[in-house]
């Protein structure tokens, strides 16, 4: 099955949370271009699986509803999210 996301709410919360693209891309198993393109799509809304759009909300603790555009981010979707130091080495 299939989902639609909304492109410039992904990018809005992504960049208000203050995680990167290189970080998104590892928590979701996605390639930094994969989620460059999502942002920047020409249209407003892209087709994506129903797996990568609940790993996408997951990573950015967010509800799918508000990714796809169905109901708009509040507040508590736009605080950044708080970093934890990484022990394997891989965030920096």
């Amino acid at each position: 099955m299939t989902a639609m996301i909304h492109s410039g709410t992904l990018k809005t919360i992504r960049t208000a949370r203050k995680v990167g693209r290189p970080k998104l891309a590892k928590l979701t198993g996605m390639t930094e271009r994969q989620i460059a393109r999502l942002e920047t799509a020409a249209a407003e809304h892209s087709q994506v699986s129903d797996a990568l759009m609940i790993r996408l909300s997951d990573a950015l603790n967010v509800s799918t509803d508000v990714l796809s555009g169905e109901t708009q981010a509040c507040e508590t979707d736009l605080i950044p999210v708080v970093s934890t130091k990484c022990t394997n080495g891989c965030c920096g």
